[in-house]
């Protein structure tokens, strides 16, 4: 057999072309590296803690002085400005200088026990999301605090036990328990879908660049006789290169996010190596489907970069599909991250057997199944060897 030829010469070339490119070397390598490390370190704290407030105190009595200890002893709050003005409070916000502003009003102590029903106003900034719901919790915790001492302070001055007060001050109580999350540290809950769909954007945009950039190159004949002819050869040995290499770089993914962070994986390394590894080789697929659709490469790699930006949006880790228009639900489905999150929730999360998440993993290699009713399409665009003006 002809050494210049078949599936390991068409590898052989292409593994040259991706080290000789520094499009290559920096989309390939460094990007997805960069990006793990950038995100990993501002997201190394977990959940964001220390966020500074401003307390408007009217009523500056010892029972207004307690509620504002009890809401600066809260993790995420921290009270950055105690001022007699709401006007300045409302310029820090401005400024931001502070996301949230608590007022509390003039004679709030004498209000509460007289039982004139006294109001803690506070205002957040939710135009940074995480900030403002973060301190909503925290304000919203601590106003219930107050009037659960306030409470049970009247009812004691009236002669009653605290056994007698507490069911009428709290007569329902909850236990919150987190599932999958525990902590509800923030980078366990993005940074384990944002690696992959940065991983899954950038291998849609390079497996189309593969095979266009042989078309605007002229080189289609050359590689048609590279392959004996054979289009699924010249796929193969054009794409088993960064498949390889972005399996590497998954693997390294991996023993940042589950070993050295300790992020959660309760059944294990190998069903969470499996989804990212159909997760590549379907957005491989995909990629050959689009190219294939659109006929264009050009065409073909603008409409790879937005599917790779839409999934974030679509895949249902930070808006649930359920509740998106029926339509987005459905179209959900078309989008490999999607069935990457479902698995990673069932596999890493929730640990539940592995045959419930095979669904997800059929539907990653579905991707690559429909790829092969392109292949006619990009052998005739190889054979023809006309680059769109």
């Amino acid at each position: 057999m002809d050494s210049n030829t078949g599936l390991f010469a068409i590898f052989k070339r292409e593994w040259q072309r991706i080290v000789s490119s520094k499009i290559c070397i920096w989309g390939i390598f460094v990007t997805p590296l960069l990006s793990m490390v950038i995100l990993l370190w501002m997201m190394s704290s977990g959940l964001p803690s220390r966020i500074p407030i401003a307390v408007v105190d009217l009523d500056n009595t010892s029972t207004s002085r307690s509620l504002i200890r009890q809401l600066d002893a809260f993790e995420k709050t921290d009270i950055k400005l105690k001022s007699l003005s709401f006007r300045e409070a409302r310029q820090q916000m401005e400024r931001m200088e502070v996301y949230a502003v608590l007022t509390i009003p003039q004679n709030f102590s004498k209000d509460a026990v007289s039982g004139n029903q006294p109001k803690l106003v506070y205002y957040t900034n939710n135009a940074f999301l995480i900030s403002g719901s973060l301190l909503f919790q925290d304000l919203k915790t601590v106003s219930t605090l107050a009037a659960a001492a306030v409470g049970l302070k009247t009812g004691i001055a009236k002669g009653y036990t605290e056994l007698q007060i507490m069911p009428i001050v709290q007569p329902i109580t909850t236990q919150s328990h987190p599932l999958g999350n525990p902590w509800l540290n923030y980078s366990v809950y993005l940074n384990n879908m944002l690696l992959p769909g940065l991983l899954q954007l950038l291998i849609l945009m390079f497996t189309v660049s593969a095979l266009g950039s042989e078309i605007k190159a002229g080189t289609g004949t050359k590689l048609l006789k590279m392959g004996n002819n054979s289009i699924l050869k010249v796929i193969a040995g054009k794409l088993l290169p960064y498949t390889i290499i972005f399996s590497i770089i998954a693997l390294f993914f991996m023993s940042m996010l589950f070993y050295y962070n300790q992020f959660p994986l309760h059944n294990g390394f190998w069903p969470m190596f499996a989804n990212y590894f159909c997760l590549i080789i379907a957005a491989q697929g995909l990629g050959v489907i689009l190219f294939g659709v659109f006929r264009n490469y050009r065409l073909a790699l603008s409409i790879s970069s937005l599917i790779g930006m839409v999934t974030f949006s679509i895949t249902g880790f930070s808006f649930s599909v359920l509740a998106m228009n029926p339509s987005l639900y459905a179209l959900s489905n078309l989008f490999p991250l999607r069935h990457f999150f479902l698995i990673y929730v069932d596999q890493a999360l929730n640990g539940i057997p592995i045959g419930y998440s095979m669904y997800q993993y059929a539907a990653l290699l579905a991707f690559v199944l429909l790829a092969f009713f392109f292949l006619g399409v990009i052998k005739k665009m190889f054979k023809e060897n006309v680059y769109e003006s």
